[in-house]
């Protein structure tokens, strides 16, 4: 599961998680810049970047199977879940997805950091 070792078998659904609601954060930020209520998007779309960011630290924290990693997919499930919060304000098809997605890897967060304190 790991690309080149096998040290982060146990976070691989976490990290897929992560990485795809990276993406779809991004995807999402770029069609709300597209909305005609941009305006009323603003916390939205903060929210998207920060997100995404998170998201893909939590990638690279995970891979190198980081000291804290565990501490920050904690933050990492905090950040999706808001983030799901946000998206699920609009009623579009690519923010109700990006919803979904955040909130699936929020869960993968929460499992990855709760088996990972217990090691």
């Amino acid at each position: 599961m790991g690309i080149v070792t096998n040290k982060t078998d146990k976070m691989q659904s976490c990290i897929d998680a992560c990485a795809k609601c990276s993406q779809a954060c991004y995807e999402c930020f770029n069609a709300c810049l597209n909305e005609p209520d941009l305006n009323a998007r603003k916390n939205c779309v903060s929210m998207l970047v920060e997100c995404a960011m998170m998201c893909q630290m939590s990638v690279a924290t995970m891979s190198m199977n980081g000291h804290f990693s565990s501490e920050h997919c904690q933050i990492c499930a905090k950040i999706c879940d808001k983030c799901a919060e946000e998206c699920a304000m609009f009623k579009d098809d690519h923010c109700k997805k990006c919803a979904d997605i955040c909130r699936m890897c929020a869960e993968e967060c929460r499992k990855m950091a709760n088996i990972h304190s217990m090691v």
